[in-house]
């Protein structure tokens, strides 16, 4: 997977987990996927093993950076939840066995920048009023997918009206592409060519959710399920 090395597997950068553009994925038929979407698939891109034990990786650096500090995490709904939701416990789990501590509160709130599998320039924040209990607050920001960047960008931009302490952002994935050049989370769990993918709570029009596993959709699944 890992660019410019001859090698088929990833390696780890300061990108996170860097997936080439050449990688091909997982053949569907070694992995347990429901039948319902099977034809839907192309390939398994990145298993479930794989992404929990980078999120793990990500608890410790989390750890390590912002330790003894209470934090106030924020999740992007919906796509976030699943990786939020490992991701605080990873770090609840390290924080019982360690010296330093991180007290930790959830917040959520919803962003709209997709149709189908297009980003848009509108931005709309649902829960923004989450948004004004932020001040003087060191933020976690909890992110499924950058792609543009320009979604984060303006979410960041328009916290700075609430006067935040800290604000960091953890984000699962991270897409290369042209437009994406001028923003990296603090955080990142794998760099991903520009593609589609779902699964892990990815969607696709609200399907593909139950996906343990992160998958490319296929062409005849985005017929399927587009609207």
């Amino acid at each position: 997977m890992c660019e410019n090395n001859g090698s088929s597997f990833p390696c780890s950068t300061h990108r996170g987990l860097v997936i080439s553009d050449t990688w091909p994925g997982y053949n569907l038929d070694v992995f347990s996927l429901p039948n319902h979407y099977c034809e839907d698939l192309e390939c398994v891109y990145i298993p479930h093993g794989v992404i929990v034990d980078r999120i793990e990786r990500l608890a410790s650096d989390i750890m390590k950076d912002i330790g003894d500090n209470h934090i106030t995490v924020l999740c992007v709904l919906k796509g976030g939840y699943k990786f939020c939701a490992d991701l605080v416990e990873h770090i609840k789990n390290l924080s019982r066995n360690s010296e330093r501590f991180i007290s930790m509160r959830v917040d959520f709130i919803r962003l709209r920048s997709y149709c189908n599998d297009k980003s848009t320039e509108d931005l709309q924040i649902i829960g923004e009023e989450e948004l004004s209990k932020l001040t003087g607050k060191n933020v976690l920001i909890v992110e499924d997918v950058i792609g543009t960047g320009r979604t984060m960008k303006a979410l960041l931009s328009h916290m700075e009206n609430y006067n935040p302490k800290m604000v960091k952002v953890a984000s699962l994935l991270v897409k290369r592409s042209a437009g994406n050049n001028t923003y990296s989370p603090d955080y990142t769990g794998f760099e991903i060519p520009n593609i589609f993918v779902v699964g892990y709570a990815l969607d696709y029009n609200e399907h593909f959710r139950d996906l343990h596993h992160i998958c490319v959709i296929s062409d005849k699944g985005k017929e399927k399920y587009k609207v």
